[in-house]
């Protein structure tokens, strides 16, 4: 399974969610993100628009994932590196590996990671 985990703010739109997408260059199975930034009014029409179901991770479980970029912003807010990296690798589960690290958004509103399932 292909997972493409999203880091985003308040103010993120439809627009950006699927400009941060098209930079990884994957079509994904299911997207993941924190439990609170899943509620984003964006977040839910992208994920209906495109029939993509959404996968919400813990906050606890962000914390202790290792990601390959690191953010400052992402850091002091979430205590990973990067929040679309982490969400895509705990959503896709055990054994998964990222085939895309983080892409921004032209308008740095959305980063989007992918990961895939060993064996998938």
């Amino acid at each position: 399974m292909i997972v493409a985990g999203f880091g985003m703010r308040a103010e993120v739109t439809e627009e950006s969610l699927q400009d941060a997408l098209d930079q990884t260059g994957y079509v994904p199975d299911a997207i993941a993100t924190v439990a609170d930034k899943a509620e984003f009014d964006a977040f839910q029409t992208f994920s209906r628009t495109r029939k993509l179901p959404i996968q919400t991770v813990s906050q606890d479980s962000i914390n202790q994932a290792q990601t390959p970029t690191q953010s400052q912003a992402s850091l002091h807010h979430r205590g990973t590196g990067s929040v679309a990296e982490a969400a895509a690798l705990i959503a896709a589960g055990a054994g998964a590996a990222l085939l895309s690290t983080r892409k921004i958004s032209n308008d740095r509103l959305a980063t989007c990671a992918i990961a895939i399932t060993e064996g998938s």
